[in-house]
């Protein structure tokens, strides 16, 4: 394999991230996957960091080997808060398109670069602006609009305040209205309503297709397999998965629960892509980590390889691009700026 130096051109480092690429197939855990990532790959990425004045942010459902280049790694609302503080004009973030758009959002006067712009969120667009006009009609000025952050810009530009799965109850819990119309995300929006009986919750038809497809039966079938292992769920999951768990959290939280509990077995009821943290944080601990039989996986988020890492650091390619009208653009900003701040109380 060629190696990479300081004056290696582009097409080289993007070669070489096609080499990790090809080779990820042969390997059998997270770990492995990103162990491929050779130095001179690394050298080259932090070149054209430095060139770019760039600042890798990468989710933890995306692959292991993006999560072992970027600078920083978390959830959705890590990120978000995360993309206000940094210093540098130029933020790649590798995950999906509404991540993009949150962190050029806070971020007005910064690029913000995708790896794979293509990559969408199926959930983000699950929301009509008529449930949300005959719930304001409804209720007036007793109700929220709660709006998931996995949603587009638009549905921000409808809403009052976003929320992340870390944080959604306990902003909900704090908000001075009674009615709040959760959107777009009716199994997370479910769980917040049991966690928050005081409050009523309307529910939205939305969903994540990844993780409402998995079934009770898959985990009971799971939970058989391994009677010793914790099951550890996110809360966009269905009820009845829900019912199952010994531990509902974001990622982030199952991340933190599996690493801090005294257990060794783990079912993870989520996006296989948090295995590669999980293993990295609990290495030498003896943890195991199993998954539902249908190992859940986010298409989208496989989208967004080393090699677009590579290209997309090089070319400056992926720009995002807030595509509302001012106003529309601000009052989503708001909803952002309000979750923020709500967090941090």
């Amino acid at each position: 394999m060629a190696s990479i130096n300081s004056s290696t051109s582009d097409s080289s480092a993007e070669e070489l991230a096609q080499l990790v690429a090809d080779g990820v197939g042969s390997c059998t855990t997270a770990a492995e996957r990103a162990a491929l990532v050779p130095v001179e790959l690394s050298s080259a990425i932090e070149r054209l960091k430095a060139e770019r004045d760039a600042v890798i942010l990468a989710h933890y459902y995306v692959a292991p080997e993006v999560q072992a280049v970027a600078d920083y790694v978390g959830d959705s609302f890590y990120l978000a808060k995360l993309a206000k503080s940094l210093p540098q004009q130029t933020i790649v973030l590798c995950g999906v398109e509404f991540m993009g758009e949150s962190a050029k959002l806070l971020n007005p006067g910064k690029h913000v670069l995708l790896p794979e712009p293509a990559a969408d969120c199926p959930m983000a667009h699950m929301v009509k602006r008529e449930t949300v006009d005959a719930a304001r009609e409804q209720y007036g000025d007793d109700l929220a609009v709660v709006c998931y952050v996995n949603s587009t810009v638009e549905i921000k530009s409808w809403s009052d305040v976003c929320v992340t799965s870390s944080n959604a109850v306990k902003i909900v819990s704090e908000l001075p209205q009674r009615n709040v119309l959760f959107i777009p995300d009716q199994n997370l929006g479910r769980y917040v309503a049991e966690q928050v009986p005081d409050k009523h919750v309307i529910l939205n038809k939305g969903y994540c297709p990844r993780h409402h497809v998995i079934t009770a039966e898959q985990v009971e079938a799971a939970v058989l397999a391994h009677p010793d292992a914790l099951v550890l769920a996110h809360p966009e999951c269905k009820a009845e998965v829900l019912a199952e768990a010994d531990y509902i959290g974001s990622t982030a939280g199952i991340i933190k629960y599996a690493e801090e509990s005294d257990a060794s077995e783990f079912i993870i009821v989520t996006v296989a892509g948090v295995l590669y943290e999980l293993e990295r944080r609990t290495k030498g601990a003896g943890k195991r980590f199993y998954f539902p039989a249908t190992r859940p996986t986010c298409v989208n988020m496989d989208m967004i390889s080393l090699r677009k890492l590579v290209t997309c650091l090089a070319t400056a390619s992926g720009e995002v691009q807030i595509g509302v009208s001012p106003e529309a653009a601000a009052q989503a900003k708001l909803t952002l700026d309000r979750m923020l701040e709500y967090a941090a109380k």
